[in-house]
């Protein structure tokens, strides 16, 4: 049997509409933001605290490494890593500031950046350094 083609745009822009989905149940006003090749997926604002937010949203339908490359983290966005799973089962968040995962390129990374001279050609997240930031939805706070 032929494997199932999933439309990765389709996956991308599950993961957006969730995170708006989760923003608005947390008070927060969000949106997405449509367009091509853009640095923001979700703009958010708090009107508790009066700050807005920049949101970056990776999705996967299943647990793998996040392809990303360090260069591409702004460390004043907030990164939304959802796993899909399957359909029965829920979705897994993980949020996290940029400059946190800039201040720890070896713990998230691992080995993708540890040769300078000859740094991975797909430099990735790992899955496991995320968990300690499930649901950490505190940093629209």
């Amino acid at each position: 049997m032929a494997k199932k083609y999933i439309d990765q745009q389709l996956t991308g822009m599950a993961g957006e509409f969730l995170t708006v989905g989760k923003l608005f149940k947390l008070g927060l006003q969000a949106s997405v933001t449509f367009g091509n090749a853009k640095a923001i997926d979700v703009l958010a604002y708090n009107p508790e605290n009066n700050k807005s937010y920049a949101v970056q949203v990776k999705t996967l339908r299943k647990k793998n490494c996040f392809l990303l490359k360090k260069e591409n983290i702004n460390p004043d966005h907030i990164f939304v890593f959802i796993f899909l799973n399957d359909f029965e089962q829920d979705e897994t968040f993980y949020i996290i500031e940029g400059k946190v995962i800039l201040q720890n390129i070896e713990k998230f990374y691992g080995s993708s950046y540890r040769n300078p001279e000859k740094p991975s050609k797909m430099p990735a997240i790992n899955y496991g350094s995320l968990k300690g930031f499930e649901d950490n939805w505190g940093v629209f706070e």
